[in-house]
Formats: C-alpha cells, sequence, structure tokens
C-alpha cells in the first residue's frame, strides 16, 4: 500500500506534547551563570504532534524563565538519528536530552525493558500510578548510574498491530514477518504470538511495509499516524499489548555542567509536564482511530476471548525478561507486579 491516502486525514491529525532537549555548546565545561546554552533536542516524534506542541511550549517557557540564557532546539522526526542512536549520544553528552521510548533507553540500561513487558498495566492510569508513585526512585537511581537525570515522564500510549493482512486471533500472525522495536522484551514478545520479528529503525519503517520486507508492525495509533506507517496498512487490530510510557531525560553530563539556578528551573513542577505530556496524546486517542478509519483501514476490536489469548501468551515475555535479567531488574518487575 502505497502514499495515495487522502492528505486531509494527516492534515486532522492534532496537536499537543511532550519532548526532549539537548546542547552540544558546552561540552567539556561547565556554563557560566551569564552564558547562553544552546540546547539540541533529540526525538524521533514528528512536527504537530502532542510531543512536539508540548516541546514548542517548554522551549518558549525556558527561555523565558531562565531570562533568555536557555534555548531549546528541537530536531524533531529523528532528525538527529533514531533512538537507539540518541539514546547513546545522550550518555556520551553529545546529545543532552532525549525524549522517546523505555525500549530505546533499554539499550543502555537493559532493567527498563521490566516497563515494556506485554500485557503489563491493566490502564494507562495505573501505568501512571505505577510510574509516579512505585517505582520512580528506582528509575531514578538506574537512569543515573547510567548517564541519565530523569526530567519527566510523557506518553506514547498502547501498541496495537497495523498490517497488511486481517488479524483475528494469534493464528493469524504465525510466520508473519512483523517489524519490531529492537528492544529484546519486544523481540520476545512477537515470537510469543508466534511472528518472526524483524528488528527495523523507526526511520525505515514505512518503506519496509511498502517493499513487503515487513507485513505489519505494533505502535500506538498516535506514532502510525504521526509517522504515516498507515500508509502501507489496510489493517490496524486493537491488541494494546504493551503499554508504553514516554520519557524525557537528560545527560548526566550536561546536567553536572548546568548552573544550580537553570538546573533547579529545569526541575520545576516536573509532575505537571508529564501530566501535560499524558493528557495531550489521550485527548486524541478516539480522533485518531476515527483517522484510520477515514483513511481507508479496517480497524478491528478484538472479543474478550480474542484478547485474553493474546494477554495469555505474556507469560513467556515475562520469563524469558526474568531469566536474564539483573537482580535490580527482577525488583523492578516485582515492584510493577506488587502494584498491579
Amino acid at each position: 500500500m502505497t502514499s495515495s491516502r487522502p492528505s486531509s486525514s494527516r492534515r486532522r491529525f492534532v496537536q499537543g506534547s511532550a519532548a526532549a532537549a539537548a546542547s552540544t555548546f558546552f561540552i567539556g565545561r561547565s556554563a557560566r551563570a551569564g552564558d547562553e546554552i544552546v540546547a539540541k533536542v533529540a526525538t524521533v516524534a514528528p512536527p504537530d504532534t502532542p510531543w512536539a506542541n508540548q516541546l514548542r511550549d517548554l522551549k518558549k517557557q525556558l527561555w523565558e524563565a531562565s531570562g533568555q540564557r536557555l534555548r531549546l532546539k528541537p530536531y524533531l522526526g529523528g532528525g538527529l538519528g533514531d533512538e537507539i542512536e540518541t539514546a547513546e549520544a545522550t550518555k556520551r553528552g553529545s546529545v543532552h536530552v532525549f525524549g522517546g521510548s523505555m525500549g530505546a533507553l533499554a539499550s543502555v540500561v537493559p532493567e527498563l525493558e521490566a516497563i515494556e513487558l506485554p500485557y503489563l498495566f491493566a490502564s494507562a492510569k495505573k501505568a501512571d500510578s505505577v510510574l509516579d508513585e512505585v517505582i520512580k526512585e528506582d528509575l531514578e537511581t538506574l537512569l543515573w548510574d547510567a548517564g541519565y537525570k530523569l526530567w519527566f515522564f510523557s506518553e506514547n500510549g498502547y501498541r496495537s498491530i497495523g498490517s497488511t493482512f486481517k488479524i483475528e486471533g494469534l493464528a493469524d500472525l504465525k510466520g508473519r514477518k512483523m517489524r519490531s522495536q529492537q528492544a529484546k522484551s519486544h523481540l520476545e514478545t512477537w515470537k510469543a504470538f508466534g511472528a518472526s520479528p524483524v528488528p527495523i529503525a523507526v526511520t525505515d519503517v514505512l518503506p519496509s511495509l511498502q517493499t513487503g520486507v515487513v507485513d505489519g508492525f505494533d505502535n500506538t495509533p498516535l506514532f502510525a499516524f504521526a509517522a504515516s506507517w498507515y500508509q502501507g496498512i489496510s489493517h490496524f487490530t486493537l491488541t494494546e499489548h504493551i503499554y508504553q510510557p514516554g520519557i524525557v531525560v537528560i545527560s548526566r553530563k550536561f546536567w553536572e555542567g548546568l548552573p544550580a539556578d537553570l538546573q533547579t528551573l529545569m526541575m520545576t513542577d516536573t509532575q505537571k509536564l508529564s501530566r501535560i505530556g499524558r493528557r495531550g496524546v489521550r485527548a486524541i486517542a478516539g480522533q485518531l482511530l476515527e483517522n484510520f478509519k477515514n483513511a481507508g483501514i479496517t480497524v478491528t476490536e478484538l472479543s474478550a476471548a480474542q484478547k485474553a489469548a493474546f494477554s495469555a501468551t505474556a507469560v513467556v515475555a515475562h520469563a524469558d525478561f526474568l531469566s536474564r535479567t539483573t537482580d535490580k531488574g527482577k525488583a523492578l518487575f516485582e515492584k510493577i507486579k506488587s502494584a498491579g
């Protein structure tokens, strides 16, 4: 399926939310109190999304509140590289704030895979409470030790399946080549579903669909539409198998070089920043599904029995994670499960 879909559907995709920042200006030395700091933003979030719009607002707020000393410079749509590349660059300090998925950060902090295991959170609100109240301190420690400062959470949402074929049950996925995020937990989830996962970077997914390299993918309605992946599919099936929070982290190297007043400014009311990001994405959920339908894509809602069959496979991916993670990863998983 090619890009002959009506562009009006894309235009109706709106607005809202969270991103990430980074800087190269003061690499190798601390910023002085009067210096202007230019911070490059690394995110694969496309323009005209809630992520991009929150970043725009945050850019203005920080510039004004800092007395025109802290300037965010966004690179949307993977302009600085894919998620894994920019996550690693943020650790090194050549990118200074990363905004993206936990799964991508798991390439550097493997314990984070615990958060993106299938059928782990009963609802988005439950995920919010676990992240904000149960495991936040654990995440702060894990990230700091790995070279990051946790800034705030945002939202990607529940991942479902976009495909070139109809899906009514697990049997329909058997042997199908499905694009997977590179995180091990995502690869193992596809295997548990009976599919053949193919790890492909975000920027290469649409041509891979259009040339038949893969038969489908999993992602949220938000990202599937915003990144134009919908142009390569005919069906979208609401399996909602992985809840994927967004996360925004600051390079520890960059953070430690910031003047104390700018550190304080950036960390002012981070919970509010998280609420804004989540709210912006969730507000357009229904509209996004309508946009799929308007673009000629069949949207399938699974019955309770069909969804239960998918959910039953989670035990395989959970066991795989526990077999290879660290003690810290096991403890993180158990805290999430106990918060149930």
